[in-house]
């Protein structure tokens, strides 16, 4: 079943996907590798997490970006592998983020009962700047690099599949 989405997303929305439904994802979404999600579980711990994540989704890529006139583009956008931010999950999760985007799957536990991970193809980064209609901003650049930074994206019909829903099923396993 395919479905149109649009962040935030609230707990109806990711509590209403299946594992093997595709999703068409629009709004905001933030870029988040690594050391994006030290600095972000560091600064939420403080209360001085510079926005929202509440409803959030979470896209585990370190976008390929061209410097123009008026700010950035993005060339290619595709996922890293999520497996290695685990170790992040329960606290990202915690934040209030309902959906998380990325390759190769993650632990499907913390997900159960608040949020979702949306599977996109590895290899694939130039569709998924497609997808991309503007850069809203970019925090931590200068500290972090590119591929770290958070990159807030505006998406229009990101095309997903959901691979770990809310109700535990996985197509992992």
């Amino acid at each position: 079943m395919a479905v149109r989405l649009k962040t935030p997303l609230s707990e109806a929305d990711v509590l209403g996907l299946k594992a093997g439904d595709v999703v068409y994802l629009s709004g905001t979404i933030y870029t988040a590798r690594d050391s994006a999600h030290r600095k972000i579980l560091g600064l939420a711990g403080r209360g001085e997490l510079p926005f929202e994540l509440d409803g959030a989704v979470v896209y585990h890529c370190g976008p390929v970006v061209r410097k123009t006139g008026s700010g950035y583009e993005i060339v290619s956008a595709g996922p890293t592998t999520s497996a290695r931010m685990n170790r992040y999950l329960g606290g990202i999760l915690g934040l209030g983020v309902r959906g998380i985007i990325g390759k190769g799957g993650m632990s499907g536990e913390p997900f159960k009962g608040r949020a979702v991970y949306f599977a996109f193809t590895g290899g694939a980064g130039s569709l998924a700047a497609k997808s991309v209609k503007r850069v809203v901003d970019v925090l931590w650049m200068e500290e972090l690099g590119i591929p770290e930074a958070v990159w807030v994206l505006e998406v229009e019909d990101f095309p997903l599949l959901v691979a770990i829903d809310a109700h535990g099923n996985s197509l992992y396993l």
